[in-house]
């Protein structure tokens, strides 16, 4: 994002880079914390995607659905959404999680959480 973007906005998709040591297995558990700090410091997180690239390394990538707010006046009225998907994981190489959360392997992604469904539009005909 440029110098002048204005991070946090409604309908707006933010986007964060930085620089890190290789590990050797996607990212499994999310803490997103917000500090509280601001006059309108509460916003919504749909999800967050982490992904890892490097030069002759294999690309990993994490999706958390997070589909929270972070604020003290919203519901659920919390600063932190904490996702944990490091379950055990099954044959198929995808990983179970208590508490109805969707987790697999997804597309070469390790997807965390429930996904929104996308809307479902009515057609109606008219003679």
């Amino acid at each position: 994002m440029g110098p002048g973007h204005d991070y946090y906005e409604r309908g707006h998709v933010d986007i964060f880079s930085g620089r890190a040591p290789c590990i050797g297995a996607p990212i499994c558990r999310l803490n997103l914390t917000s500090d509280g700090s601001g006059s309108h410091h509460g916003w919504y997180c749909d999800y967050v995607e982490v992904t890892f690239t490097g030069a002759h390394k294999q690309c990993r990538q994490t999706i958390f659905y997070v589909d929270q707010w972070l604020a003290t006046d919203a519901a659920p009225y919390r600063l932190t959404a904490l996702l944990d998907g490091c379950g055990r994981w099954t044959s198929e190489g995808a990983k179970e999680v208590e508490a109805g959360n969707r987790l697999g392997n997804v597309g070469g992604r390790l997807v965390v959480g429930n996904p929104r469904p996308a809307p479902v539009v009515e057609l109606s005909a008219s003679a």
